[in-house]
């Protein structure tokens, strides 16, 4: 895997913003938001859980507009769904391609509070704006752009 110059600032985030923010990895398509997102995951955490906005269901899509006053069944089904075990304060959630499922981006400011994770939220710069108009964006998000890879990295 080539090696991005934005993977320092993610580590940044880590270090001096997590857990308080969410991290949104925002950007043209296919720039490499998600393999940042999964490095990120496997190199730095003991586990992470992807979840795919463009490929999951109604039930996992529930879980954040209807189990945000019960936390612990919304962790553990995504642990029983994604076969991945969660640890608390050593594990990140990933909300890829958020701009399909707006409301787990509002879900973010009860998830936050909750301590428990770090999130990373990725998304197309193309939709975000126009799909999110109708919900609460929470302020609780460290925005990071991620650009094609330049000269220097390939």
């Amino acid at each position: 895997m080539f090696e991005r110059n934005v993977y320092q600032e993610i580590l940044k985030w880590k270090r001096e913003y997590a857990p308080q923010y969410a991290l949104f990895l925002k950007g043209a398509r296919r720039v490499g938001k998600t393999t940042l997102a999964e490095k990120l995951g496997r190199e730095e955490y003991r586990s992470y859980i992807l979840v795919r906005f463009d490929q999951t269901g109604d039930d996992i899509n529930r879980l954040f507009t209807d189990s945000l006053r019960g936390l612990d069944s919304l962790f553990n089904t995504l642990q029983f769904e994604y076969n991945t075990r969660l640890y608390p304060r050593e594990s990140l959630i990933i909300l890829d391609e958020i701009q399909l499922f707006p409301p787990a981006r509002q879900a973010l400011k009860t998830l936050l509070e909750d301590g428990r994770y770090d999130y990373v939220e990725t998304g197309s710069l193309a939709t975000i704006t126009k799909k999110s108009k109708d919900i609460l964006i929470p302020s609780e998000e460290y925005p990071l752009d991620v650009l094609p890879m330049d000269f220097e990295e390939y």
